[in-house]
């Protein structure tokens, strides 16, 4: 048995009603946005806080200067990153719906792995590398890199939205991955 199945098992699905209370408001809304509750959404519900948490900084992330597609090839490096498949497919889904190229998607879906190679876009290139690299040196990037991803047409504030990006994702990655959650039907096209 695998990590992810043994721990789904631990983890419930709530709906709205089931949910705790402090979570019952975001979670009506989130399916009022989507028009459905991811599964990840009702795993999560388990602790209010965490799900407000991640609501709250989302919405913060989506708000910052980095253009939608940066922001995208942010969230995927992350995902592919630390493996979490439900934030794999969804974000495939938005940068389809996003107009992205597939070879920008399938580079992404590669991300911070051993067969990855660059992205063909200069400019998400430069997100994606400054991503992992605020990642693998806890951000200590250095001024080289920072420099290079500052010349590649982003700004002092861009890189500090990197850093928001991270932690926004991090915590839904490593949620999603701590309780197993599936991935939803709707997202099975882009799995």
């Amino acid at each position: 048995m695998s990590q992810s199945t043994s721990a789904s098992s631990l983890f419930t699905e709530h709906t709205v009603e089931s949910a705790p209370p402090g979570a019952r408001r975001s979670m009506t809304a989130t399916q009022q946005n989507l028009g459905y509750l991811p599964a990840a959404m009702a795993r999560m519900a388990a602790s209010p806080h965490l799900l407000d948490g991640f609501l709250k900084l989302n919405a913060i992330f989506e708000s910052s200067t980095l253009d939608p597609v940066a922001r995208e090839a942010l969230v995927m490096t992350i995902a592919t990153r630390n493996g979490c498949h439900v934030c794999v497919a969804m974000h495939t889904s938005r940068l389809t719906a996003l107009g992205a190229g597939s070879d920008i998607i399938a580079g992404l879906r590669t991300a911070g792995r051993p067969e990855a190679r660059p992205l063909t876009d200069e400019r998400l290139e430069a997100i994606r590398a400054f991503t992992l690299r605020v990642l693998d040196t806890a951000g200590d990037v250095g001024e080289e890199a920072l420099r290079a991803f500052l010349a590649s047409g982003y700004t002092s504030q861009n890189a500090l939205e990197v850093v928001l990006g991270i932690g926004t994702y991090t915590m839904s990655t490593l949620a999603n991955r701590l309780t197993g959650a599936p991935l939803d039907d709707r997202l099975g096209a882009f799995a």
